[in-house]
């Protein structure tokens, strides 16, 4: 079986492909170029943002692979800085207009709190993450969004929305790779029905770096990237690699071989990353803006 085919189940009875294609980083006038490639190779899902300025280019290609919408898995996320009812619900029908779509499959929260303030501000957001969610519940009552969720939550953030949603989150998108596993919210979000996304399954490259990680990867005739993505599988989440290299798209995806158990022991307990080059000062990676 295809890695392309295989689903997990949302907890709204959606199903979502276990390998997605992240888009950060693509520039606008590439990305269609890029989707439409990774299509070609077998993706079916495909992650965007408001904040990466490329859902056009996302949509455009969407729009134009040549595979029906309905066999695609599209999801986006409402802007960090959207903490009000109004600029989510206005967000989302911007996002739907740029990407020349009529529907989303999945729509997240991209951060509980504006990214000026991630790692810096003891304040969470939660009333307004809670108008954010409502904004998000009425746009698939408008069967504008097929499903939602957040993104780099923590378990409070989490209860909070879980507290009196109508609708549960379906996904929690976050920081998750071998070196740097989130195993409490991956746990919290696996005993609530929630599926985790985990975005930079390589680390932003820098795992290639890792020469521990390399000689597992040896064991198995992967690559440092496949390893790390595998891993993020077998540990029940959605892996969304970013790139727009076809032929790194292609080989992310060969991932006929399974990690020991032995082995996942050892690539959970490899010195966590403590800095991640060029790129540290995201405030994804622990630093700010």
């Amino acid at each position: 079986m295809s890695i392309f085919t295989e689903t997990y189940s949302l907890n709204n009875g959606n199903k979502i492909p276990k390998l997605g294609l992240g888009t950060w980083f693509i520039d606008d006038d590439k990305a269609a170029e890029a989707v439409k490639a990774a299509v070609k190779i077998g993706y079916r899902n495909f992650d965007t943002a408001q904040a990466y300025g490329n859902e056009r280019g996302v949509g455009e290609g969407i729009r134009t692979c040549g595979v029906a919408r309905e066999e695609l898995f599209v999801g986006s996320k409402v802007a960090a800085e959207c903490k009000s009812y109004e600029s989510a619900a206005k967000s989302i029908d911007e996002t739907l207009e740029k990407m020349g779509l009529d529907y989303l499959d999945m729509m997240i929260i991209h951060s509980p709190q504006p990214w000026v303030e991630v790692n810096q501000s003891e304040n969470r957001y939660f009333a307004e993450n809670k108008e954010v969610w409502r904004a998000l519940e009425d746009a698939v009552e408008a069967e504008k969004v097929r499903s939602i969720g957040v993104s780099n939550f923590n378990q409070a953030d989490l209860e909070n929305i879980l507290s009196d949603c109508k609708i549960q989150p379906a996904v929690n998108q976050v920081l998750t790779h071998i070196s740097n596993t989130p195993f409490e919210i991956i746990d919290f979000c696996q005993k609530n029905g929630i599926v985790i996304e985990a975005y930079s399954p390589v680390a932003h490259g820098e795992m290639l770096k890792n020469e521990a990680v390399a000689k597992i990867a040896e064991k198995y005739a992967a690559t440092v990237p496949q390893l790390c993505i595998q891993y993020t599988i077998q540990l029940g989440c959605v892996s969304l690699p970013k790139t727009a290299n076809p032929d790194h798209m292609a080989s992310n995806a060969q991932l006929d071989f399974v990690i020991s158990a032995e082995d996942m022991d050892v690539l959970k307990n490899i010195d966590k990353i403590k800095d991640y080059g060029d790129s540290s000062f995201f405030p994804v990676y622990g630093g700010k803006l």
